[in-house]
């Protein structure tokens, strides 16, 4: 990729062709430089994201934090009173809202990620920006829909009598930047090839759901432990990395769970987790700089 850029060492306005290096280190370098270098302009991205969900609503907003509050009511009332949920699980509405909460952050950093390129077309095509900002404008944007869920949920514990596990709730901000970190990873290499392929954005749709099911959102580890009794396919389960990080919310959030049964290395498995992230974030990096020379033209 090339970018042309105006200097002051070119008064007459003669165009600088700049090029970033190609290394590994050395254009991860220059990409994290231009970012950091374009900071307000991040923020006003993800500004305008937020803007643009409830334009044009009364409420705007306010309907960030009803959703949460209305699905945190369905799910103690509907759920876990009429349909007797809590007569297995305990404190039912925490327990999903626990493992919802961390689902909804993950999939709408993918989900939003995925097309942030596609999405913000006009200006990839008509000023050079570094292309990175749009999906970080969007994983920014989700961490504000998080952060609104995030404090319905503290409050229903508190309201209910169960507050947080205090012992256990410095896992939390751990658990967060991991899934945070690697749903970015996944969602920024998935804009590069979604401007390619159309069909990405509509896969991953797919690809959430059955991921939705394949993690202890719903249904506890106890359960999944007591049918699989710690096989191979256990392993496979506890490998998903939103396993981890949603069993540390309702390790750390749901009290009422503090005798059910918890993976003995699930901290291990968590730095595990983080650490796959960060390289994956890297990896996805370099992709994504060796695909968005031709993102302008694609669009």
């Amino acid at each position: 990729m090339t970018s042309a850029i105006r200097t002051p060492a070119h008064p007459e306005g003669e165009l600088n062709v700049v090029t970033p290096p190609r290394g590994l280190i050395a254009g991860t370098a220059f990409a994290i430089r231009g970012v950091w270098s374009r900071r307000e302009l991040l923020g006003l991205l993800v500004r305008r994201e937020l803007k643009s969900r409830y334009k044009n609503s009364s409420l705007g907003f306010v309907w960030s934090l009803l959703r949460p509050i209305a699905m945190l009511l369905i799910y103690y009332v509907a759920v876990g009173k009429f349909l007797g949920a809590e007569r297995a699980i305990p404190e039912f509405a925490i327990f999903i809202f626990c493992g919802l909460t961390v689902w909804g952050l993950f999939s709408e950093i993918i989900g939003t990620t995925t097309t942030s390129i596609v999405g913000n077309a006009g200006l990839v095509k008509k000023i050079y920006l570094p292309r990175e900002l749009f999906p970080l404008a969007a994983v920014g944007s989700s961490l504000f829909n998080f952060a609104v869920q995030f404090v319905v949920l503290i409050a229903a514990t508190l309201i209910l009598g169960s507050p947080p596990n205090l012992d256990a709730l410095w896992a939390v901000p751990l658990g967060l930047a991991t899934i945070t970190v690697y749903a970015f990873a996944i969602g920024l290499l998935l804009s590069a090839l979604n401007v390619y392929l159309r069909d990405i954005q509509h896969l991953v749709e797919i690809i959430l759901l059955v991921l939705f099911w394949a993690s202890p959102i719903v249904y506890s580890y106890q359960l999944v432990h007591d049918v699989l009794g710690g096989n191979w396919i256990e392993q496979v389960f506890l490998a998903n990395p939103v396993t981890p990080v949603v069993l540390i919310f309702q390790q750390s959030l749901w009290s009422a769970g503090d005798g059910q049964l918890f993976p003995p290395d699930l901290y291990p498995r968590l730095g595990i987790t983080l650490a796959i992230s960060l390289l994956l974030t890297w990896i996805a990096q370099r992709i994504f700089a060796r695909l968005e020379g031709n993102f302008a033209q694609e669009l």
